[in-house]
């Protein structure tokens, strides 16, 4: 009982923690007259994919490798099909010129690329299939590019992001980080020790529990953001967050994760890599179907059915 209460708990300090530390860290830069669009694109970024993070920088300390590779493929997935589908549902998503043409076509060039470099018994008859360090070098470095894009669009754009930055006194700004900083860590240990013993309890593989629970647990900002978002009819922030999300999961936290240590491949999650590379490639098409570049209701409930059929499959199969 204690594991499951633990567990819980975990994801709700994570969750929280990643709220602090965002507010906190947002209000400092904010003192330093730092742009919102700035600030938008590197802390508020970076806090709603920091429970993706922690969780994937634990699993890869502790060699849980298939919970660290199933909470981003997870992820991912979930982003697309459910919290998508959910914006969808709410309010017809359009998507700009750039994520329909640039973003989303990244989105899949990442998916694509977790398939090729974690397939060396496949491709070029190795004997360990995997992400190695080098892979994620070079992960980190398509990130880097990518946040250059974004910055270089946001330049030229001159757009500001819509987000609410509180200003708080620099004691409270302070207090927020540590008490966010804390939260994540000892979130992120509970998250991944409760895993680990509920798959042995229930004698399930780590990586089902990592592709479900895990990775819809540590989804939840993107799903509150993309959400709200929907509801003010905000779609470039509801589908820009979902996109970038992805792609941030990808480049930056797998690249991370194999960086700290490889991460071994089994054959098992090549059906989870194909998923992942048919949530980009069927969000590209969908946006060419109907309404140009727009994801209309019709579509988000067809997204959220594929989802809730993959979750069944896993789970009779896993």
């Amino acid at each position: 009982m204690l594991t499951y209460i633990l567990f819980v708990v975990g994801f709700v300090l994570l969750i929280k923690g990643a709220d602090l530390l965002v507010d906190g860290a947002a209000s400092v830069a904010k003192k330093f007259n730092i742009s919102s669009i700035v600030i938008g694109l590197t802390i508020v970024a970076f806090g709603t994919s920091t429970p993706e993070l922690v969780v994937n920088i634990f699993a890869s300390v502790k060699g849980n490798s298939e919970i660290a590779i199933g909470n981003i493929l997870g992820s991912n997935i979930v982003n697309i099909f459910f919290i998508l589908g959910i914006a969808a549902v709410i309010t017809p998503i359009v998507a700009k010129e750039n994520t329909a043409w640039k973003e989303i076509p990244l989105s899949l060039l990442a998916a694509i690329l977790i398939g090729v470099l974690a397939n060396d018994a496949l491709i070029d008859g190795g004997t360990f299939s995997g992400l190695t360090r080098i892979d994620g070098i070079v992960f980190i470095s398509f990130f880097i590019i990518f946040m250059y894009y974004t910055f270089g669009i946001s330049a030229v754009t001159g757009e500001e992001d819509n987000i609410d930055i509180k200003i708080l006194s620099n004691t409270k700004a302070a207090l927020f980080i540590l008490t966010g900083l804390v939260g994540l860590i000892v979130g992120g240990k509970w998250i991944v020790d409760g895993a680990v013993n509920i798959a042995e309890m229930f004698g399930v593989s780590q990586s089902l529990i990592g592709l479900t629970v895990i990775a819809v647990g540590t989804s939840l900002p993107e799903l509150a953001t993309s959400a709200i978002a929907a509801y003010k009819k905000q779609s470039d922030i509801a589908i820009g967050n979902v996109i970038g999300s992805n792609i941030f999961n990808t480049f930056f936290i797998l690249g991370a994760s194999a960086v700290i240590r490889p991460l071994p491949f089994s054959r098992d999650s090549d059906l989870d890599i194909l998923m992942n590379i048919f949530a980009s490639t069927l969000l590209f098409i969908l946006l060419f179907i109907g309404k140009r570049h727009t994801i209309e209701r019709w579509q988000g409930f067809l997204m959220i059915t594929i989802y809730i059929g993959y979750i069944v499959f896993l789970i009779k199969t896993r």
